[in-house]
């Protein structure tokens, strides 16, 4: 993930995080599920407040573009449909699983087409 704020700008430093984060989420460079630093972290790294980067997170929450999961961390969250986002949230807690399994990316997506081809024939 890639922000810079100017100062110059006549946007606020809050809503200029707000936008990219948007933007990049929506452009798919930021995949559904991904990580977001913490406010503390990304408001160190852009040399903003705190407030200014959590009022950006709430803004987006508010919005559907990300989620946050208590201790566990803010992400992008899924978008379109509400079949679209229950799959979405499925996959991910799959591919969760998969990784605690000490499987490849190749033995988990094998076993998903495995699954949707004996889904679909029955």
């Amino acid at each position: 993930m890639t922000l810079k704020i100017h100062i110059d700008d006549s946007a606020a430093p809050y809503e200029q995080v707000r936008a990219q984060i948007a933007e990049q989420a929506h452009a798919g460079e930021l995949p559904v599920g991904y990580r977001l630093p913490t406010v503390r972290s990304l408001a160190e790294s852009l040399g903003l407040a705190a407030n200014t980067v959590a009022k950006a997170y709430r803004a987006l929450e508010t919005d559907g573009v990300i989620e946050t999961r208590g201790r566990n961390g803010t992400f992008v969250a899924a978008a379109g449909p509400a079949a679209e986002r229950e799959a979405a949230a499925a996959a991910q807690a799959y591919a969760e699983r998969v990784v605690r399994l000490g499987l490849s990316e190749e033995q988990g997506a094998a076993a998903v087409r495995e699954a949707l081809r004996a889904a679909y024939r029955a």
